[in-house]
Protein backbone atom coordinates (compact mmCIF):
# COMPACT_ATOMS: atom_id res chain seq x y z
CA UNK A 1 0.00 0.00 0.00
CA UNK A 2 1.23 3.49 -0.78
CA UNK A 3 2.04 6.06 1.84
CA UNK A 4 -0.65 8.54 2.76
CA UNK A 5 0.98 11.93 2.16
CA UNK A 6 3.86 11.20 -0.22
CA UNK A 7 4.50 9.65 -3.61
CA UNK A 8 6.46 6.69 -2.27
CA UNK A 9 5.28 3.12 -2.01
CA UNK A 10 6.78 2.61 1.45
CA UNK A 11 8.38 -0.79 0.87
CA UNK A 12 11.94 -0.23 2.09
CA UNK A 13 13.14 -0.99 5.60
CA UNK A 14 14.22 -3.89 7.72
CA UNK A 15 11.88 -6.59 8.89
CA UNK A 16 11.98 -9.13 11.67
CA UNK A 17 12.79 -12.71 10.64
CA UNK A 18 9.83 -15.08 10.47
CA UNK A 19 9.67 -17.36 13.49
CA UNK A 20 6.83 -19.05 15.31
CA UNK A 21 8.57 -20.02 18.54
CA UNK A 22 10.68 -18.31 21.16
CA UNK A 23 14.44 -18.78 20.61
CA UNK A 24 16.27 -21.00 23.10
CA UNK A 25 18.58 -18.19 24.25
CA UNK A 26 15.75 -15.83 25.20
CA UNK A 27 13.96 -15.24 28.49
CA UNK A 28 11.15 -17.77 28.96
CA UNK A 29 9.51 -16.67 32.22
CA UNK A 30 6.21 -15.11 31.10
CA UNK A 31 5.10 -13.89 34.54
CA UNK A 32 8.40 -12.04 35.08
CA UNK A 33 8.09 -10.35 31.68
CA UNK A 34 4.52 -9.25 32.46
CA UNK A 35 5.62 -7.76 35.78
CA UNK A 36 8.53 -5.98 34.03
CA UNK A 37 6.10 -4.48 31.51
CA UNK A 38 3.86 -3.11 34.29
CA UNK A 39 6.88 -1.75 36.22
CA UNK A 40 8.25 0.02 33.16
CA UNK A 41 4.84 1.51 32.39
CA UNK A 42 4.64 2.84 35.95
CA UNK A 43 8.11 4.35 35.46
CA UNK A 44 6.71 6.35 32.54
CA UNK A 45 7.99 4.43 29.49
CA UNK A 46 5.92 4.20 26.31
CA UNK A 47 4.86 0.86 24.84
CA UNK A 48 7.48 1.05 22.11
CA UNK A 49 10.21 1.89 24.61
CA UNK A 50 9.13 -1.02 26.83
CA UNK A 51 9.55 -3.40 23.90
CA UNK A 52 12.97 -1.96 23.10
CA UNK A 53 14.17 -2.25 26.71
CA UNK A 54 12.92 -5.84 26.93
CA UNK A 55 14.75 -6.68 23.71
CA UNK A 56 18.03 -4.97 24.58
CA UNK A 57 18.37 -5.56 28.33
CA UNK A 58 16.24 -8.60 29.16
CA UNK A 59 16.75 -10.85 26.08
CA UNK A 60 13.11 -10.90 25.00
CA UNK A 61 13.18 -10.68 21.18
CA UNK A 62 9.38 -10.62 20.85
CA UNK A 63 6.84 -10.10 23.60
CA UNK A 64 4.11 -11.41 21.32
CA UNK A 65 5.92 -14.71 20.73
CA UNK A 66 6.59 -15.22 24.44
CA UNK A 67 3.24 -14.14 25.89
CA UNK A 68 0.89 -14.53 22.94
CA UNK A 69 -0.21 -10.90 23.38
CA UNK A 70 1.25 -7.47 22.82
CA UNK A 71 2.61 -5.00 25.37
CA UNK A 72 -0.57 -2.92 25.15
CA UNK A 73 -2.72 -6.03 25.76
CA UNK A 74 -0.71 -6.82 28.91
CA UNK A 75 -1.19 -3.25 30.14
CA UNK A 76 -4.93 -3.36 29.37
CA UNK A 77 -5.28 -6.54 31.43
CA UNK A 78 -3.40 -4.88 34.29
CA UNK A 79 -5.77 -1.89 34.13
CA UNK A 80 -3.04 0.51 33.01
CA UNK A 81 -4.77 2.07 30.03
CA UNK A 82 -4.06 5.58 28.83
CA UNK A 83 -6.73 8.20 28.18
CA UNK A 84 -5.31 8.93 24.72
CA UNK A 85 -3.69 6.17 22.62
CA UNK A 86 0.09 6.42 22.26
CA UNK A 87 0.03 6.84 18.48
CA UNK A 88 -2.36 9.77 18.72
CA UNK A 89 -0.30 11.40 21.49
CA UNK A 90 2.86 11.12 19.38
CA UNK A 91 1.14 12.83 16.45
CA UNK A 92 -0.11 15.60 18.76
CA UNK A 93 3.45 16.14 20.09
CA UNK A 94 4.68 16.41 16.52
CA UNK A 95 1.96 18.94 15.70
CA UNK A 96 2.86 20.97 18.80
CA UNK A 97 6.51 21.07 17.72
CA UNK A 98 5.55 22.36 14.28
CA UNK A 99 3.20 24.95 15.80
CA UNK A 100 6.04 26.20 18.01
CA UNK A 101 8.31 26.39 14.95
CA UNK A 102 5.71 28.28 12.92
CA UNK A 103 5.29 30.91 15.65
CA UNK A 104 8.82 32.15 14.97
CA UNK A 105 8.90 31.25 11.25
CA UNK A 106 5.61 32.50 9.82
CA UNK A 107 6.66 32.17 6.17
CA UNK A 108 7.67 28.51 6.35
CA UNK A 109 5.09 27.20 3.90
CA UNK A 110 6.45 23.65 3.80
CA UNK A 111 5.97 23.12 7.53
CA UNK A 112 2.61 24.86 7.38
CA UNK A 113 1.54 22.21 4.90
CA UNK A 114 3.01 19.46 7.10
CA UNK A 115 0.98 20.77 10.03
CA UNK A 116 -2.20 20.48 7.96
CA UNK A 117 -1.30 16.89 7.02
CA UNK A 118 -0.52 15.90 10.62
CA UNK A 119 -3.75 17.45 11.88
CA UNK A 120 -5.61 15.52 9.20
CA UNK A 121 -4.02 12.28 10.45
CA UNK A 122 -4.93 13.19 14.03
CA UNK A 123 -8.59 13.70 13.14
CA UNK A 124 -8.71 10.51 11.07
CA UNK A 125 -7.09 8.44 13.84
CA UNK A 126 -9.38 10.00 16.45
CA UNK A 127 -12.42 8.96 14.41
CA UNK A 128 -11.06 5.39 14.30
CA UNK A 129 -10.30 5.30 18.04
CA UNK A 130 -13.73 6.71 18.93
CA UNK A 131 -15.38 4.04 16.78
CA UNK A 132 -13.46 1.27 18.55
CA UNK A 133 -14.09 2.66 22.03
CA UNK A 134 -10.44 3.47 22.73
CA UNK A 135 -11.18 7.20 23.00
CA UNK A 136 -14.05 9.11 24.57
CA UNK A 137 -16.86 9.97 22.18
CA UNK A 138 -16.73 13.67 23.09
CA UNK A 139 -12.95 14.02 22.54
CA UNK A 140 -12.05 16.61 19.91
CA UNK A 141 -8.77 17.89 18.53
CA UNK A 142 -8.41 21.63 19.10
CA UNK A 143 -5.23 23.44 18.13
CA UNK A 144 -5.61 26.09 20.83
CA UNK A 145 -5.89 23.43 23.59
CA UNK A 146 -3.16 21.18 22.20
CA UNK A 147 -0.45 22.28 24.63
CA UNK A 148 -2.65 21.28 27.59
CA UNK A 149 -3.37 17.86 26.12
CA UNK A 150 0.26 17.07 25.29
CA UNK A 151 1.82 18.10 28.60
Amino acid sequence: MARMHSGGKGKSGSKRPDSSEVPEWSEKDASMVESLIVEMHDAGHSNAMIGTILRDQHSVPSVKLLLGKSVSDVLNEAGKTRKVPEELMNMMRKAQGIIDHLESNRKDLHNSRQLNLIESKIRRSARYYKGNGMLDGDWNYKRDQLRLMVE
